[in-house]
């Protein structure tokens, strides 16, 4: 550490105790800063998108406008082009990463330290921007998090944080981020917090509101900002109609799942083609190009489809061709591996798909039922919650992108049914941090329920109670042990042979004095048995009373069956492997 990196940590904590300013309290400060950063970084990227857009294509609107204004051929040579291009800048980015390195926010919240790799993030993003700006089929949303997520980590380390408060800092750079790209400061804490951190704890959640909050703010200050979704007024639903939406649930659920099997499967398809990563990014956006050859709407992350369907009637016909086209495009980008969100389509399918169901149960029943755009919102947050398996994420955003009381019930119903869906089908979700908490969540429980038994190791360290001097000393020469453990005829254990007692008797007027002695008359209860059905902690505890490094184990009190040793080293990784 350089003398004035020191200097400046001494005069912050003089400053502290001066102010008598608490960790929490400066971490609340600091969370301020992180989402100002974050709201900077959102703002960068989409300006950055907006100019490369302008450069290089000569239109700076829309991405579905900017593609129905080029001719034919364009629509399919840029995405393919600007897949090349995104493919060369990430085989960059891998070559700055060390392997060992977490690089994307989420594992360095969770897994790492907390510390994102600078040149490989921005080597990452420079892709993510080209892919999204040469049409790809992705949202944006995820490279304006990351950077987002960078800033408030290259803050943390310059002030120094330990590790834990880091990861706080970098979660309220994340939530930020969010924030800034949907308006949505609430469902952006909880999305850190629900996804990312798999905590409410108001020790985390408390400052990643604040980061959301002022991101908010100083989103909304900055000229000519709009929200991504001009959201019509949500219709009065009777209760009736409840039962509607807990079948859009239903169907968005299957949907929802169906969803995340295709993204594992368009990426195991494109790894299974062996081709360079450039040109397996430029096939890809190929795939994407000749779609929008007949339908320009699958570019970009679908901001203007779902705001026209929103407020416009589309033909059934012309939406489920939409879907089909957008779900291809969609998996072709992906699966390719280029680099962005499925946040954004996530909210473009249900908001299709529920458009669909909408339109098909007003025709049912006019009079009866809401608009079709009504089916539209809530299957926004009924597909999002099952595809993220965050359902109170889910309807914080939706809620607060309408700020509508009357959609609350119908979206509850609708996320929560979507949810059980996908997580009865066992599809995982959209990020793989969420699924590697929930299979390490199955690790704990399995461990907490496990007994000594599952520990238990053979031991060659046991003696009959008729054994001589000789037949102890050898086994006391053979295993580097401090006991031996003595049974009877019938193998219940009745003590052990300590090798301090069997020394002494060997030296104090030679080995005459212990001839004719066997192991029960060395024997000694000072090492009391663990039993089969002992929890980790009953037994941790006796290895701190003991302070040895084995213990044997019998059947149960009642009956002292033998059935082998627990080594401390065992049972202390497998309260490692529950602390993780």
């Amino acid at each position: 550490m350089s003398w004035s990196a020191s200097r400046f940590l001494v005069q912050r904590a003089r400053l502290k105790r001066f102010l008598r300013i608490s960790e929490w309290q400066s971490m609340l400060a600091w969370a301020v800063v992180a989402g100002l950063l974050g709201t900077a970084a959102t703002e960068a990227f989409r300006l950055l998108l907006r100019w490369l857009d302008l450069a290089v294509l000569g239109q700076g609107g829309g991405l579905v406008a900017l593609a129905q204004s080029l001719p034919a051929w364009a629509r399919v040579a840029v995405p393919a082009a600007g897949g090349l291009v995104a493919g060369a800048l990430l085989v960059l980015a891998r070559r700055l990463g060390k392997p060992e390195t977490k690089s994307d926010y989420m594992e360095a919240i969770v897994l790492g330290d907390g510390r994102i790799p600078v040149a490989q993030t921005m080597a990452r993003s420079a892709s993510s921007l080209v892919s999204i700006a040469s049409g790809g089929s992705i949202g944006r949303e995820g490279s304006m998090v990351q950077l987002a997520a960078l800033c408030a980590s290259l803050l943390g380390r310059r002030l120094r944080f330990p590790v834990e408060r880091l990861r706080v800092l970098v979660a309220c750079g994340a939530a930020a981020g969010l924030t800034a790209a949907y308006n949505a400061p609430i469902a952006g804490a909880f999305f850190v917090a629900e996804i990312v951190l798999g905590s409410i704890a108001m020790e985390s959640l408390g400052p990643i509101l604040i980061a959301a909050v002022v991101a908010n703010i100083a989103m909304r200050a900055l000229p000519g900002y709009e929200p991504p979704y001009a959201m019509p007024t949500f219709p009065t639903v009777t209760g009736a109609e409840v039962v509607l939406f807990v079948l859009l649930g239903v169907l968005l659920g299957a949907a929802g799942a169906m969803f995340l099997r295709g993204l594992r499967q368009a990426r195991n398809l494109f790894q299974r083609t062996s081709l360079p990563l450039p040109l397996r990014l430029a096939l890809g956006g190929l795939v994407v190009g000749l779609i929008s050859w007949r339908f320009p709407e699958v570019w970009g992350n679908g901001y203007s489809v779902v705001n026209s369907v929103l407020h416009t009637d589309w033909p059934w016909a012309l939406l489920l061709m939409i879907v089909a086209a957008k779900s291809v495009a969609t998996l072709a980008t992906v699966g390719s591996g280029a680099v962005g969100g499925v946040f954004t389509p996530a909210l473009f399918f249900g908001c299709m798909l529920g458009t669909l169901f909408g339109q098909g149960i007003h025709q049912l029943w006019p009079q009866a039922t809401a608009a079709p755009f009504a089916y539209g919102i809530v299957g926004m947050g009924a597909f999002l919650a099952g595809a993220t398996q965050a359902p109170l994420m889910a309807i914080l955003m939706i809620f607060e992108m309408t700020l509508s009381y009357q959609v609350m019930l119908p979206l509850m119903a609708a996320s929560v049914v979507a949810y059980f869906i996908v997580r009865s089908t066992r599809s995982g979700s959209m990020y793989e941090i969420t699924e590697h908490r929930h299979l390490r969540q199955i690790e704990r429980e399995r461990l907490r329920a496990s007994d000594m038994l599952s520990l238990v190791q053979p031991t060659e360290t046991v003696v009959p109670e008729t054994a001589d001097l000789q037949q102890m000393s050898a086994l006391f020469l053979k295993h580097p042990v401090k006991y031996l453990y003595v049974v009877d005829a019938q193998n219940r254990y009745q003590g052990v042979v300590p090798l301090r007692q069997l020394t002494a008797a060997m030296t104090v007027k030679g080995t005459a004095s212990g001839h004719g002695r066997c192991a029960s008359d060395f024997l000694s209860r000072e090492i009391p048995p663990i039993t089969q059905d002992m929890n980790l902690g009953a037994a941790l505890q006796r290895f701190i009373e003991h302070q040895g490094e084995r213990l044997p184990v019998v059947r149960s009190v009642n009956d002292p069956e033998l059935l082998g040793v627990v080594h401390k080293t065992a049972l202390l990784q497998t309260y490692v492997r529950l602390s993780e």
